[in-house]
C-alpha cells in the first residue's frame, strides 16, 4: 500500500508540473493504475450486492419444458420477481479462493449441474457454450453453438485468452456422459452435462485492459454462465505429457514453466530443455498410458529437462 501511495504521489507531482508548461495542450498525462487488493475489496462489494438483488430462472430448470437449452438467466428482484430467492440465498452457491498477484481474490460458483462426465483440469479443452456479462446484465459474448475452448490459452505468455476464474470454475464440472451422432452429422449430448455459472472481481478478468473492440469497461466485475459438454485432455505441443502436467511449479499457470528459457512455455515446447531430443523420446509412454520419466545420471532431473542428461554418471 506505500508504494501505491507513493505512486499517486508522484503522478499527481508530475501533473502539477505538466500543467505549468505552456504547451500543456500536447503532454500525456500518465493514467493511474489501481492498486488491485483495495479494487479487489471494492469488486467483491459489488458482487454481493448483485448476488443479493438478483435471481435465476430456477423454475425452468425444476420443470424444464421440450426444448429448453438449459440455459441460465439472471433478473432482479423488482415487480413482479419480488417473491424470488436471492442468489446469495441459493444452496447451489459456492465460493473459492484464488491467489493471483499476492491478492487473495473470492469468486462465487453457482453449481445448477455438476455434470456427471470427465472434470477437465486447469489445462485442458472443453467443449460448451457460455454467456459473459456485465453486473449491468449487458452481454459482451455469447454463443449460439458449442465451441471449443483452450483454458489456458496459447496466443501468448503475455495473454493467456481466458480470464483464470472461469477457469478455475470448470475443473469444479463435467461434461455430458455420452453423446449421439445424428443422421444430419449434429451431435446430440446425454442431458447430464454440467450447467453453472461464476460471478468474478476484475482482478480475475481484464482489470484494466479489456480486450480489443471490447464493451467491457475498466475493472469491471463480470459474469460468466455456461453449459460443459465435453472435455479433452490437452497435449499442446504433442510431446507426450500432457499439458497439465508441464505446470513444474504446480501454481497453476503454465506460461512460466520455461525450462530452457527460449521463451517458449514447456507445454507449447516439443524439446522441453533445449538439448535436441525431442520431449516425446526422453520419457516412456506404457500401455496404461502411463508416463515414466527416466533420470539417466541420476540427480533427481528427469531427461526430458536435463539438457545433460548423460553428464556426471560416473561421479561420486
Amino acid at each position: 500500500m506505500r508504494l501505491t501511495k507513493l505512486f499517486i504521489l508522484m503522478v499527481l507531482a508530475s501533473t502539477s508540473i505538466i500543467s505549468c508548461k505552456d504547451d500543456d495542450d500536447n503532454d500525456i498525462v500518465p493514467v493511474e493504475i489501481r492498486d488491485r487488493g483495495e479494487q479487489a475489496l471494492e469488486d467483491d462489494e459489488a458482487l454481493l450486492t448483485y448476488l443479493q438483488t438478483h435471481f435465476y430462472n430456477e423454475e425452468d430448470f425444476q420443470n424444464p419444458v421440450e426444448g429448453f437449452e438449459y440455459r441460465i438467466k439472471f433478473d432482479s428482484i423488482a415487480g413482479s420477481n419480488l417473491d424470488k430467492t436471492p442468489l446469495i440465498d441459493s444452496d447451489l452457491l459456492t465460493t473459492k479462493i484464488i491467489t493471483r498477484n499476492e491478492v487473495d481474490y473470492t469468486i462465487y460458483i453457482l453449481k445448477i449441474r455438476e455434470g456427471v462426465g470427465t472434470h477437465p483440469t486447469f489445462a485442458d479443452s472443453t467443449f460448451q457454450n457460455y454467456r459473459g456479462e456485465l453486473l449491468t446484465q449487458i452481454s459482451f459474448d455469447n454463443t449460439a453453438n458449442p465451441v471449443w475452448f483452450d483454458l489456458p490459452g496459447t496466443s501468448s505468455r503475455d495473454n493467456p485468452g481466458i480470464v483464470v476464474a472461469l477457469t478455475e470454475t470448470l475443473v469444479e464440472f463435467g461434461g455430458a456422459s455420452s453423446f449421439e451422432v445424428n443422421d444430419d452429422n449434429t451431435v446430440q449430448f446425454t442431458n447430464d452435462f454440467g450447467v453453472g455459472a461464476v460471478f468474478l472481481p476484475s482482478g480475475l478478468g481484464y482489470f484494466n485492459s479489456s480486450p480489443p473492440a471490447s464493451s467491457i469497461p475498466a475493472y469491471s466485475p463480470l459474469i460468466f454462465s455456461f453449459q460443459l459438454y465435453k472435455v479433452n485432455q490437452a497435449d499442446h505441443d504433442q510431446d507426450g505429457i500432457p499439458s497439465y502436467l508441464e505446470d513444474l511449479d504446480d501454481d497453476r499457470i503454465l506460461f512460466n514453466d520455461d525450462t530452457d528459457e527460449n521463451r517458449l512455455p514447456n507445454y507449447l515446447d516439443a524439446d522441453d530443455d533445449g538439448d535436441g531430443t525431442l520431449t516425446k523420446d526422453e520419457i516412456i509412454v506404457k500401455e496404461d498410458e502411463t508416463i515414466v520419466f527416466p533420470d539417466n545420471n541420476g540427480n533427481g532431473i528427469p531427461n526430458y529437462l536435463d539438457e545433460d542428461e548423460f553428464g556426471n554418471v560416473n561421479e561420486i
